[in-house]
């Protein structure tokens, strides 16, 4: 790194929430990767993707593990005071999950057809929890919801509830169910009180999930930090992903004090892809949690941001459509990432944009976001 103010930001405060797909945080400083590149990494464990948004926006913290329509909800003024935002990267693909309680399970709602026709039959408030009203959880449940004709806006309450509570709401029927990341939905089958009724792979296959998230002016003043960082990060997900044997060590990373605080065994099966939905079926997931793939994972694709957008203009989030493609383009410093690639010998896609087909059949492939958020009939 070069500059004055580049020396004096050698040391960086990046904020996490605990969850499996905060891992190469974690790993980046147990192996040293940040030092690696000339940055020492400093951690602060948050309460609530709130919390992240108003330290990322004070200058608390100079980066974060975040949802990333989180972002797109801060860059759009959404609920909150508009500020420029900036994707350095993609942490993780995958690996978050739905979650109904094992009563509403016991009724017979064990996947989305058999929930639509109990909440038909059976009518009352039901309620489903997500993380953060702009971010990822919010827009996945509204998205498989929807494809299994419930409206989520008239049919169902949202409420918002911090990831490591939703197993006790659950427990305490304040919430019928819930979409976060690991290890709640695995735990929440371990302790009897709730059923996996989708995976997130299921809805999006290969999906994005967190990102390392930071504002525009620290981006703009701290470029070479910026970079930094990615390249750490991008080592760190290429070690996780390398064996099974570092997968584990990533879970014992995880499950300590400083993080999780619970038994590394409710963190390593779905880590290694291992899923059983507590109604008695197992599988080896093949679009589970990635941290790596080849650096595919890790790239701020422009289709990805725009989905996001086109969600929260979806659900009434945002009164009028935004220019998709200049705001992802923005947003998401391909420019950084690449250059943070090349430090660290990791390949980058062709194009900013990839295809993907969801639940629904529909395709994203993010070359007419306009057409595609007008598509929706809810």
């Amino acid at each position: 790194m070069t500059g004055q103010s580049e020396q004096t930001l050698r040391t960086v405060r990046i904020g996490y929430l605990p969850l499996t797909d905060c891992a190469s945080l974690l790993m980046a400083v147990e192996r040293g990767f940040d030092r690696q590149y000339g940055i020492r990494i400093v951690l602060s464990r948050e309460t609530s993707w709130a919390s992240v948004r108003d330290k990322l926006g004070s200058g608390a913290l100079d980066a974060a593990h975040v949802l990333y329509g989180l972002v797109y909800g801060v860059q759009l003024g959404i609920g909150c005071q508009q500020t420029d935002m900036a994707v350095l990267m993609n942490l993780s693909r995958n690996g978050q999950s739905i979650t109904l309680s094992r009563a509403l399970a016991k009724e017979g709602a064990v996947d989305g057809p058999s929930l639509a026709r109990r909440m038909q039959a059976a009518p009352r408030a039901y309620t489903f929890a997500q993380t953060f009203p702009t971010g990822n959880h919010a827009m996945l449940m509204n998205y498989w919801l929807a494809a299994h004709g419930i409206d989520p806006l008239r049919q169902a309450r949202a409420v918002t509830v911090p990831p490591a509570q939703m197993v006790s709401s659950l427990r305490s029927g304040m919430i019928d169910g819930f979409c976060a990341g690991e290890p709640w939905g695995q735990r929440a089958v371990g302790e009897d009180i709730g059923v996996t009724v989708a995976t997130s792979q299921q809805i999006w296959p290969d999906h994005p999930g967190k990102v390392l998230g930071t504002t525009a002016a620290f981006a703009q003043q701290h470029p070479d930090t910026c970079r930094a960082m990615v390249a750490a990060l991008l080592e760190a997900g290429r070690w996780i992903q390398a064996s099974d044997e570092h997968k584990r060590a990533t879970a014992a990373v995880l499950a300590g004090p400083a993080c999780l605080n619970i038994e590394p065994g409710a963190i390593l099966p779905r880590l290694l892809g291992e899923y059983d939905d507590g109604m008695g079926r197992q599988w080896k997931d093949a679009h589970a949690l990635r941290f790596y793939g080849g650096g595919e994972v890790n790239f701020p694709y422009l289709s990805d941001g725009m989905w996001f957008m086109t969600q929260q203009r979806r659900w009434g989030l945002l009164k009028q459509d935004p220019d998709y493609r200049s705001v992802a383009a923005m947003v998401n410093r391909i420019d950084l990432y690449e250059g943070a690639a090349r430090m660290s010998g990791v390949p980058v896609p062709g194009s900013a944009l990839r295809s993907s087909t969801l639940i629904d059949g529909v395709v994203w492939d993010g070359s007419d976001p306009l057409a595609y958020a007008a598509s929706f009939t809810s």
